[in-house]
């Protein structure tokens, strides 16, 4: 584990992302996400705290296995209404110069090509500050959205979703030569077309032929994050995620996750170093014990403990509002995040409701002063084998704001948190230490050494 933690500031366009019911918070500006100024302003925030990144979050569906409806969902405000994360990127990077900027993308509903423009610009316009969180999409509905008559089965997602990417890599990595553009004015020539190449892909779910439409961009494939927790999503990380979203409800669960996917990633021919692993944080913070009581008091007393239910609902397919308080949850196979239903299996549905009602049991819950917050965080990486967090919010800007105040000095103090940012750094350099391009056991760098001229990663 690096001796210095990662921080994303985890965030999604809507009003209710993760602590639902909080947007109703008086000092609470959710209900402000389709204001470009609360973005802007988010990105400053966290660029001056010395984040890695802000980590979008997406969905492209509803909510809707809760009492077999979305209403619930569309009446909390939970993920709905929701925006895209993508046009959220161009204007935060153009008040910052460091921040990173995951942003979460499905692969399952539409074709590679377009994606793959769209992470070359955005990694163009933010100078490789960019990374895709890959997902394989969750929620019924979506299918739908997308002219599908049924949800593709979760297996197949992943099948689908590894042909996308060997195609992405083959556009980001193998098109264009590191020498194509050469931007002579004299003979009035901007790309030596010998250099790009097509990709010529046909495969069982895509035919492009190429070639990508972008120059080549800082780091070309931008860094890859992950966070599916199946059997079938781990072994899909291990193979291409460069940052883990770890998914687990234990101390204990995070690091068996955790040295599984090292452990694959190590079979896959890379290092057990070669991925950053990180968990969801929710912190409170206050300059005294008493303080941070009184804010965990006040924010709990807004928590909306259906709103909780409804996630879970459309995560796992298990509809509790169906379900007596003393009723045992089954496992099913349903095809939704087999991982989130296998979490609850044979758990009754008291246990969960207690789960939710009370998140100070949550092992990644921390409230206390800003030396007992940095001593629970420090314990949890150690004892899981975690590299970093991406923080959860109550309120938004409060959390971020309390957080940079009060926690990150502490944490410089014990040299866990970079007192600066280095200048010039793409994500990749930061996650990583090393150069912009992913490495050549990645399989985005086996793409580019099928290059005629391979640049090599450093």
């Amino acid at each position: 584990m690096s001796q210095i933690l990662h921080f994303n500031g985890f965030e999604m366009n809507t009003p209710s992302h993760i602590n639902h019911g909080l947007w109703t918070h008086p000092d609470n500006r959710r209900h402000e996400y389709t204001d470009l100024r609360y973005w802007t302003d988010t990105a400053k925030l966290l660029e001056r705290g010395l984040f890695d990144a802000i980590f979008l979050a997406d969905v492209v569906g509803t909510y809707n296995v809760y009492g077999g409806s979305r209403d619930p969902a569309i009446a909390r405000g939970i993920q709905s209404p929701n925006n895209d994360p993508f046009l959220l990127v161009p204007a935060m990077a153009a008040v910052t110069e460091h921040l990173g900027f995951a942003v979460t993308f499905t692969t399952t509903y539409e074709p590679p090509f377009g994606n793959a423009r769209r992470f070359s610009t955005l990694d163009h316009l933010t100078n490789g500050r960019v990374a895709w969180n890959v997902v394989t999409g969750y929620l019924p509905d979506a299918a739908r959205n997308y002219g599908l008559s049924a949800q593709v089965k979760h297996d197949d997602r992943y099948d689908l979703a590894e042909e996308f990417l060997e195609v992405s890599y083959k556009l980001w990595e193998s098109s264009w030569e590191p020498d194509a553009v050469v931007r002579d004015r004299g003979r009035k020539l901007y790309s030596e077309p010998s250099k790009v190449h097509e990709v010529n892909h046909e495969g069982r779910f895509f035919t492009v032929d190429g070639p990508h439409l972008s120059e080549p961009s800082p780091q070309r494939t931008p860094v890859i994050y992950q966070a599916g927790a199946s059997d079938r999503g781990r072994e899909f990380a291990a193979r291409h995620a460069e940052a883990i979203f770890v998914g687990a409800r234990t101390i204990e669960q995070a690091k068996k996750v955790v040295g599984q996917i090292k452990d694959l990633a190590e079979e896959n021919g890379r290092g057990r170093d070669s991925i950053r692993f990180l968990i969801g944080l929710d912190v409170i913070v206050g300059r005294t014990e008493a303080e941070a009581k009184a804010k965990v008091a006040d924010l709990l007393q807004y928590r909306d403990l259906i709103g909780y239910l409804v996630h879970l609902g459309g995560g796992s397919g298990i509809d509790l509002a169906a379900m007596g308080a003393e009723e045992y949850i089954e496992y099913k196979g349903r095809d939704h995040i087999q991982s989130s239903e296998a979490a609850f299996a044979n758990k009754q549905v008291r246990d969960i409701i207690d789960y939710y009602e009370n998140p100070t049991e949550n092992p990644f819950f921390v409230s206390g002063t800003p030396e007992q917050v940095a001593d629970r965080i420090e314990e949890i990486a150690e004892a899981a084998d975690l590299d970093g967090f991406n923080l959860v919010q109550y309120l938004s800007p409060g959390t971020f704001e309390d957080f940079i105040d009060l926690v990150v000095p502490e944490l410089q103090k014990r040299g866990r948190y970079r007192t600066a940012y280095r200048d010039g750094e793409t994500l990749r350099e930061r996650l990583f230490d090393k150069g912009p391009l992913a490495p050549d056991a990645h399989p985005a760098g086996q793409a580019r050494r099928r290059l005629p001229t391979p640049i090599p990663a450093s």
